[in-house]
């Protein structure tokens, strides 16, 4: 089966009925909002907090110039040996393990590391490997670049990456062709070498697609480093608030939520019957690519006009507003990544490590492999997956909420601290009741 029949099926698979779920979320979101204006009347989240120390050990081990050699030496062979399974292997994406390597493997595997053990693509990309050792060699810093990044570039770069993996995954005609994916590959190490070249670390930083939504999430483990940079755990939410507000961070987070809803509301019978309807007149890419920008465009502009409703700033102060608090939406895609692709990491995980057995096509069984089955650990047991579904949606949003509280007590007038974030509370609710209807009722 293709990597990327990956649609959350709806509630014909899951027993929690929709009615239910919505009542569920009505009910935590009442209760967190009573607790947040009655309980939580000044900022309390602080990205410097010291935090708990690792043990000295373990520090010693996450620093070792040997630990993170070994690390980038990996991931330059990986990438290699993935290029050469895709240019000599088979082309039919049943038997190639390449695109599950890419939609699972790192879309998924790497961002769900990145919420538990902290920024996992900045440590592994191949690319920063790669420009590490072109430093090394010429001598010179990997942070300095032939040109200056521009500040007023953000994320902008990244949230356009993004954009493209999202369109390639949900709109493009072939999603999972080995041609395919080889193609957005290659086209993302060949910008991001190019990027890292001529600007530096700070490219990887704003400008890489996984690299800055690896880190994104990763605002939200319990890993840190304090003011000297040594590695200590502290609360989730304080690291969350030390997320940068740059330019494009509105779009980074639109681009990943709307994406994800769109990919649920694509598995609609009523959206299946209007592409194909359409496709004697309109191609259904060009179908699916306007129905995809629609949702990101809406996520995006709801969040944006909500955060400026408020009063007793300056035109300027507003303007700001929706990236210095789009920090809060990072809860809600974390929570939708878990909810919406939970089965897919862990059940079609296992068959694209499966496909390993013969990754060329020349007949091997590599380790045994192709002698075990997927185990369907998650789908044999629906009550407990969509019970985690629902718990991943409702904490990712009362998360959300408490730090889109907290960062509105920061930066609003006193007098507008409660009034000025409603809009935005509201559009967080209804984002929770939108995200529940269409990963039940698809």
């Amino acid at each position: 089966m293709s990597p990327l029949a990956h649609g959350l099926s709806g509630a014909a698979d899951l027993p929690i009925p929709l009615t239910y779920a919505l009542i569920g979320a009505a009910w935590a979101l009442t209760f967190s909002f009573a607790l947040l204006f009655l309980a939580w009347r000044r900022p309390r989240l602080d990205p410097d907090s010291p935090g708990v120390p690792l043990p000295t050990p373990v520090r010693r081990m996450i620093d070792a110039r040997a630990t993170r050699t070994c690390l980038a030496v990996a991931s330059v062979v990986v990438t290699a040996s993935v290029i050469v399974v895709a240019v000599f292997g088979s082309s039919d994406p049943a038997l190639n393990p390449v695109p599950g390597v890419l939609y699972i493997g790192v879309w998924v595997g790497v961002m769900v590391a990145s919420l538990l053990f902290g920024p996992v693509w900045k440590i592994v990309s191949p690319v920063r490997a790669i420009h590490r050792f072109g430093c090394l060699v010429l001598r010179r810093p990997p942070e300095r670049g032939h040109l200056r990044y521009r500040e007023e570039w953000g994320y902008l770069p990244a949230a356009a990456g993004l954009f493209s993996f999202v369109w390639l995954e949900l709109a493009w005609r072939a999603p999972g062709s080995v041609g395919s994916v080889l193609a957005w590959v290659l086209g993302y190490l060949v910008v991001t070498t190019i990027g890292l070249a001529l600007f530096g670390t700070v490219w990887a930083e704003r400008a890489d697609p996984l690299e800055v939504y690896s880190t994104l999430l990763a605002h939200l483990s319990a890993y840190g480093r304090d003011r000297a940079g040594r590695p200590v755990l502290r609360m989730p939410l304080n690291n969350l608030v030390g997320t940068p507000g740059l330019a494009g961070s509105v779009a980074v987070a639109a681009t990943l939520l709307g994406s994800t809803a769109f990919d649920s509301f694509s598995t609609f019978p009523r959206w299946r019957e209007l592409v194909d309807d359409l496709a004697p007149v309109i191609d259904a890419t060009l179908v699916r690519t306007a129905g995809l920008l629609v949702f990101i465009a809406v996520v995006g502009g709801l969040f944006s006009v909500a955060a400026r409703a408020t009063g007793g700033v300056s035109p300027a102060d507003r303007a700001l507003l929706p990236r210095r608090l789009a920090l809060s939406l990072t809860p809600i895609v974390a929570g939708y990544l878990i909810a919406h692709y939970l089965t897919f990491l862990v059940e079609k995980g296992q068959a694209t490590v499966l496909l390993f057995a013969d990754p060329l096509d020349r007949g091997w069984n590599i380790a045994g492999l192709a002698d075990r089955d997927v185990a369907y650990v998650l789908s044999s047991h629906p009550s407990v997956l969509a019970t985690c579904k629902v718990l991943a949606v409702l904490i990712g949003h009362i998360l959300g909420v408490a730090a889109a509280h907290d960062r509105c007590l920061a930066l609003l007038p006193p007098r507008h601290r409660l009034t000025g974030q409603l809009a935005l509370m509201l559009t967080m609710v209804g984002f929770t009741f939108t995200g529940l209807y269409l990963l039940f009722g698809g």
